[in-house]
């Protein structure tokens, strides 16, 4: 799953890595459900970033606490769950992160690492969105794709967000590609290759706690 993630690259550095205009936001090290966060979606006019609460409430749902369930979808199952399916093909986005962390739990511990891609550049998650309506408020959500681990992220994980490589990334956001096989394709493991972890501070484990030393490594 991914639970947890950072974003503190400037304004300029995700306009320069996405190609597109980027409101300015707080730098965050510990990014969690229900908070806003930073995604591009595109349409047929335009290709436009901005804040969504990470937390997918349907636009059908009768209530908006349904997004505390949903913050992450299983690629396997994203084309075929009542909650995801006629978001793929119409209400997809990117999710902008430059790190994110996974806990590896085994012999009794709960140890967090921070995972990185391409030296700590900024990249996107594979995202899908909605707009839900109650009585006097409105909310644009999203959710997280998650797919099965790669080599790098089986040593503490069976599961990883998926994370859209350049190319994935212009047919992620094509408005005219519909086709849920296609779509489907694209939702797979990252290059480990591409990709470093190191442990960090417990003090992640709190989303209380948003700091820079958060980030760092330990020993």
């Amino acid at each position: 799953m991914c639970g947890r993630y950072t974003l503190f690259h400037s304004r300029e550095a995700l306009e320069r890595a996405f190609g597109t205009s980027f409101p300015e936001g707080p730098a965050s090290y510990n990014i969690a459900p229900s908070q806003k966060v930073m995604a591009v979606a595109s349409s047929a006019e335009q290709t436009k970033a901005g804040w969504l609460q990470w937390g997918l409430i349907p636009s059908w749902a009768d209530d908006k606490k349904i997004g505390h369930k949903m913050i992450n979808a299983r690629a396997e199952s994203v084309d075929t769950k009542p909650a995801f399916r006629r978001l793929l093909e119409r209400r997809r986005c990117l999710v902008i992160a430059d790190g994110f962390y996974e806990w590896d739990r085994e012999g009794g511990t709960k140890q967090p690492y921070r995972i990185t891609v391409d030296d700590e550049e900024p990249f996107a998650f594979a995202g899908l969105w909605d707009r839900w309506e109650g009585k006097n408020e409105t909310i644009t959500s999203c959710t997280i794709i998650t797919t099965e681990a790669n080599d790098m992220m089986q040593q503490i994980h069976h599961r990883m967000p998926v994370i859209l490589n350049e190319e994935a990334r212009k047919v992620w956001l094509d408005p005219d590609e519909t086709d849920k096989k296609v779509l489907k394709s694209l939702l797979q493991p990252f290059d480990a290759s591409r990709m470093a972890m190191y442990p960090v501070s417990t003090e992640v484990n709190s989303p209380k706690h948003n700091y820079a030393a958060l980030v760092e490594r330990i020993e």
